[in-house]
């Protein structure tokens, strides 16, 4: 059932757009944002006066390579929100030479400019030098006239994005160009207050650097212990089998899904199912959508668990959804997408951040349900690792759209440190988790903060 949304229209609106009846500029939420920032008394600056340039790269042909030492990581339009940005496919560094507007720099502002338009990103240090798609708008603050952090906070708010989605007039644009948006107003509200703001959001970006920093700790160490050092195969995946042993799919048997699992079986490897309450795939059913929060759960997809802030789209209800005890995520769960293109999101393990604990998880995601959240954490970087990663994948089946199965990823041989080397790993991936948490209350509070004082001025 789809819900009927509701909105009352000021016949004003009616007469600016020529008494059109459709729905789309009404609904954006474009035409009250505007309204309020006209009724502000604060100073009003035009997005092009306190910016260097609004522009993006250009649409050309991509060149992919496969070796870092000839490659830059590039973002496309969903990955400006990714958390994890280690795994982003490498584009040639002699075509980012020959435009080096694929180039983003740090504090800069991110909007995608097509497709699903309008959803941002704040370049934090460890972003900057990387490539970014065409379908990226960057906006290059003129930090002379206005502090970063301020303008992305002002953007990313409740009153700019509607205005930068619709173009500031109402009407729900296709895609963004640069002049959409450039007379779009910023309330100033001096020094001291944007300065608090900006402060705010670059604290955010610092955590969400640290929370990278101590997820690639964490990996380098697990990865130590087991003696990987790098130990990644780059051939073709041709089958190295001497026997089948009950699979025929020439990728099960590639070097590097047979490396992968070689590595994890060492150090007193254990089956992966002796070490955890249980891996399961949630039971699949009817999703009933409501829109009061009393009466239901948020629901994330298994591509936003991926996200710097995991949002849900929708919330299911808590009374009427089948089999929901089995979809609510726990902090004792390693999560694993069990479905997708090889490559993509498929294999990759994830864990639930604390603000996510509680709220329901697509079936599409395989639970590994740890005893522990300490050992959610070991295990998380048992997976995510290099060596882990290929050994998940490598027991995907189905060539169209490939699946993961939750009894052969119990059978994974997983290796099982010394207690002391698990809990220094534990500790690095919990510091992880709680850095980017951390990071989402800052710019949380930071926007909020700023939509505050817009609503208490005007």
């Amino acid at each position: 059932m789809t819900a009927v949304k509701l909105k009352i229209v000021r016949a004003a609106w009616l007469d600016e757009g020529g008494r059109r009846l459709d729905c789309n500029p009404y609904m954006s939420g474009a035409l009250e944002a505007r309204d309020t920032l006209k009724r502000l008394a604060a100073r009003k600056d035009k997005l092009r006066d306190v910016t260097l340039g609004m522009f993006d790269s250009g649409r050309e042909s991509r060149n992919w390579v496969d070796d870092p030492r000839f490659g830059v990581r590039y973002m496309g339009s969903s990955a400006i929100s990714l958390a994890d940005l280690s795994s982003l496919p490498l584009i040639s560094n002699k075509q980012v030479a020959r435009n080096p507007k694929l180039l983003i720099k740090e504090g800069w502002s991110l909007i995608t400019r097509s497709g699903t338009i309008g959803r941002m990103a704040y370049v934090r240090r460890e972003m900057a030098g990387l490539a970014c798609s065409e379908d990226v708008l960057r906006v290059v603050p003129d930090p002379e006239r206005i502090a970063p952090g301020y303008l992305y906070a002002f953007l990313s708010s409740s009153y700019g994005v509607p205005l930068v989605v619709s173009g500031t007039y109402g009407a729900i644009i296709q895609h963004i160009e640069p002049v959409h948006i450039s007379d779009l107003p910023v309330p100033r509200f001096g020094p001291a207050f944007e300065h608090d703001v900006a402060q705010a959001i670059d604290a955010a970006a610092a955590q969400r650097v640290a929370a990278s920093s101590y997820r690639h700790a964490a990996l380098d160490l697990l990865q130590t212990k087991i003696e990987w050092n790098g130990r990644s195969i780059r051939g073709g995946d041709a089958p190295l089998a001497s026997s089948l042993l009950g699979r025929m799919d020439a990728f099960h048997y590639s070097p590097r899904v047979e490396a992968g699992r070689a590595a994890l079986a060492t150090h007193s490897g254990a089956r992966l199912g002796d070490r955890v309450e249980g891996v399961f795939e949630p039971n699949r059913g009817s999703r009933l959508k409501v829109t009061d929060p009393a009466f239901g759960v948020p629901f994330l997809s298994s591509s936003s668990v991926f996200e710097l802030t995991p949002r849900a789209d929708y919330l299911v209800s808590r009374s009427l959804t089948p089999n929901l005890e089995g979809l609510l995520l726990s902090d004792c769960d390693v999560l694993v997408p069990r479905s997708g293109q090889l490559g993509g999101i498929i294999g990759r393990a994830v864990l639930p951040l604390p603000m996510n604990v509680g709220q329901a998880g697509s079936e599409h995601l395989v639970r590994v349900r740890c005893h522990s959240s300490s050992d959610a954490a070991y295990l998380w970087a048992v997976l995510a690792s290099e060596p882990g990663y290929w050994a998940l994948v490598g027991t995907a089946f189905g060539s169209s759209i490939p699946s993961l199965d939750s009894s052969l990823i119990s059978e994974l041989m997983v290796p099982w440190l010394p207690e002391a080397d698990r809990t220094e790993i534990a500790m690095l991936v919990s510091k992880a988790v709680a850095a980017q948490n951390k990071g989402n209350k800052l710019e949380a509070a930071a926007v909020e903060l700023l939509e505050e004082k817009i609503r208490k001025e005007s």
